[in-house]
């Protein structure tokens, strides 16, 4: 069986259920997203597995048997008795959300901690798919362990696809995160970074500049994502082309825009459609999941 492995933290995500004073809770993280898109997507020839760190507690255990019932692999997840896993709660105004966060404690710090279970988790994987949040709260020691096994896991044959998801919060300085962004892109088979956020954070002038400047990283193909906007593609072979977006007929919740484009994307490209084609696959995917409340959204994967 073929398989991808998704790395990073998942959280308890809480939010409005419309009922003053009532909150609901679900899981959620950007490379747990993109994996649960993932999963219902690709045919079942695929595996899709998460690799992360969680507790032994109630509510980490409720995480594990929830990836379980989701048909995502959990036999790679770390579990640390000293720890748990992260929360956070999101607020919407006008689509647009806002975060508040408590990962203080979080396991997933830790994921990177063991060199010899994260070696048997990429083991045989075909596809290794993480992001910045995932290198943000790590150590920096860990931070190198990861980016060596995943230079070991590219050089044996597997494809590393790397979202940068710049998040300066989580990071000990806007250098920090620029310095170590700059070295993970410079393994990624594919590079799919949103050009808002790198415009404020590398000074990109547009997303050609975005897209060539992972380039010049190492990065062999990007795809940047910019909002609404066209998507601008960079082949392995150096040429760019723009692929158009048509806007979303609704703007509910952004959250997890990128996580699901990047799913749809991949899964395209998996199934051997070009880079223009997995554009589109992945930005009317998006579309679909904005158009409703929350990360995880099954109808957008029926629409």
């Amino acid at each position: 069986m073929k398989r991808i492995v998704s790395i990073g933290e998942c959280m308890g995500e809480l939010s409005e259920t419309g009922v003053p004073g009532a909150l609901s809770m679900g899981f959620a993280g950007d490379t747990l997203n993109t994996a649960w898109y993932l999963r219902r997507i690709l045919p079942d020839e695929w595996a899709v597995d998460y690799v992360t760190a969680v507790g032994t507690d109630g509510l980490s255990n409720r995480l594990v048997a929830y990836l379980d019932g989701e048909r995502i692999g959990t036999r790679h997840i770390q579990r640390l008795s000293d720890k748990t896993i992260g929360l956070y709660y999101i607020e919407l105004k006008h689509g647009e959300r806002s975060f508040t966060y408590w990962r203080s404690d979080s396991a997933a710090k830790r994921l990177a901690s063991d060199v010899e279970t994260l070696e048997l988790a990429l083991a045989g994987a075909s596809i290794a798919y993480w992001s910045g949040i995932t290198l943000a709260i790590l150590a920096p020691a860990d931070r190198q362990i990861l980016i060596d096994a995943l230079m070991r896991f590219a050089a044996q044959g597997g494809k590393v696809i790397f979202d940068p998801n710049l998040r300066p919060r989580l990071w000990e300085s806007a250098d920090a995160m620029r310095d170590w962004i700059t070295r993970a892109a410079g393994i990624a088979d594919l590079c799919l970074p949103s050009h808002e956020d790198e415009a404020s954070w590398f000074g990109d002038r547009d997303a050609e500049a975005t897209a060539k400047r992972y380039r010049q990283a190492g990065a062999k193909r990007v795809a940047v994502k910019n909002g609404p906007g066209e998507i601008s593609l960079l082949d392995a072979d150096g040429q760019l082309v723009t692929v158009p977006v048509q806007p979303a007929a609704i703007v509910v919740d952004t959250t997890a825009a990128g996580d699901s484009f990047n799913a749809g994307f991949m899964a395209a490209e998996l199934a051997g459609g070009t880079m223009e084609q997995a554009a589109n696959a992945g930005a009317a995917l998006a579309g679909r999941v904005i158009g409703a409340r929350g990360a995880l959204v099954p109808p957008a994967i029926e629409a």
